[in-house]
């Protein structure tokens, strides 16, 4: 009968070994399933939030797209521009001729040179200020030639304003052609 106590006992040691190994198996089992489950919400936000940034990034490249694209056009117009200048200063210069005609012409052709110029303003288009005098700046300026200023304190300066330059919104698109004594 101790003989089968004893393996009455042994086997209620085997069979609550049996079950502690059970245990750890269904435990370990479940933290695998947690860390794995972990890893995926990990890998899941990831590519949430890499996505988000591709919305951002394909968002802020088709703004810039239509911005360069309405650059493209209003850069195109400036020469429209100024050669609505150049026929104004020659119908100025003529009127010697017929002032009445040349007067009527002149309010034409300054009535379609305003209305183009506050079409362009009202996409953003503004000229740069610049006057003879002023201080030559490399960042706003493009100097076309340089000549012997006229006094000292014109050394540096601008003598001449060859052709208008243009911002659009901030970015400038045409800069001002300037003449600089030096």
């Amino acid at each position: 009968m101790a003989k089968k106590d004893n393996n009455e006992i042994e086997d209620n040691k085997d069979i609550a070994a049996e079950g502690q190994v059970a245990r750890e198996q269904e435990v370990s089992a479940e933290e695998e399933l947690r860390e794995e489950l972990g890893k995926e919400k990990d890998k899941f936000l990831r590519l949430f939030a890499e996505f988000e940034n591709y919305k951002k990034r394909t968002a802020k490249e088709r703004i810039e797209l239509f911005k360069t694209a309405g650059q493209d056009v209003v850069s195109a117009m400036l020469p429209v521009l100024d050669d609505f200048d150049r026929a104004i200063a020659e119908i100025r210069k003529s009127a010697d001729g017929n002032p009445d005609i040349v007067d009527e012409l002149l309010k034409g052709v300054d009535l379609i040179s305003n209305k183009f110029r506050e079409t362009l303003k009202s996409k953003g288009l503004t000229e740069i200020e610049v006057n003879q005098g002023d201080a030559f700046d490399a960042e706003l300026h493009e100097a076309i030639t340089q000549i012997p200023a006229p006094s000292e304190d014109m050394k540096g300066k601008i003598i001449d304003v060859i052709e208008k330059g243009y911002r659009l919104g901030e970015k400038i698109i045409r800069y001002p052609k300037v003449v600089v004594g030096n």
